[in-house]
């Protein structure tokens, strides 16, 4: 995983943010062109943080892996012309990241969801994961398998994630720093860390927040 995050990182930058839809919102019958057609205005996946939801609207480099989504021929769109499920979510990739680096593969086994996988899936899935537009007569037990999109991603949102990473170390804690120096970890090296994170955090800065809004996260 490393060596793989390593190839989508560059200019100082050394992390990246994994995000994924589980399942992927696909409604029962449609296709893949239709599905994305349907997200011009916001990409499907979530960010997985505990920091928080973030949106992203630009991104440097990128890798998405899509499972469980076939592709039906149709003309209607540019997207529906391509030749290949993988044509298709590139292209997209292109649209919503313009002048990213981005690599995409579509996998047609879905992701299987027999137990011992948990079952908490909401009603308004079919066996397969797909959407519905009213819950059906079994539980979620009975989802069987799943569309997933997983990505790794180096963008902005990971300037706001490691710069308030950077803040909550920065931020008085006598039970902490205890632990630290229990741990053998000496004053002066735990400065020279967090300036390490605040650079690198720097990295990732493009001048404006996830959101669009100045970003004032490493001002202290």
């Amino acid at each position: 995983m490393m060596h793989f995050a390593d190839s989508l990182t560059f200019s100082g930058r050394k992390v990246v943010a994994a995000w994924a839809a589980l399942p992927f919102p696909a409604l029962a019958g449609s296709s893949l062109p239709d599905i994305l057609s349907a997200h011009q205005q916001d990409v499907p996946w979530k960010l997985l943080s505990s920091w928080g939801e973030q949106k992203v609207s630009c991104c440097f480099a990128q890798s998405v892996v899509l499972r469980g989504i076939c592709q039906e021929k149709s003309t209607r769109s540019t997207l529906h012309s391509c030749e290949s499920p993988e044509q298709v979510l590139q292209q997209y990739l292109h649209t919503q990241f313009p002048g990213a680096f981005s690599t995409s593969h579509v996998l047609q086994q879905p992701c299987d969801t027999q137990p011992p996988f948990p079952k908490f899936f909401s009603p308004l899935l079919t066996r397969r994961g797909f959407l519905l537009d009213k819950a059906q007569g079994f539980s979620s037990a009975g989802v069987e398998s799943i569309p997933v999109l997983a990505a790794l991603q180096s963008s902005p949102v990971l300037h706001w994630l490691l710069a308030g990473l950077c803040r909550e170390l920065r931020a008085p804690n006598a039970r902490r720093w205890s632990s630290f120096s229990t741990a053998g970890v000496e004053q002066d090296d735990f400065q020279e860390a967090l300036e390490e994170l605040q650079t690198l955090a720097q990295c990732y800065q493009t001048g404006f927040g996830a959101d669009g809004s100045e970003d004032e996260a490493d001002s202290d």
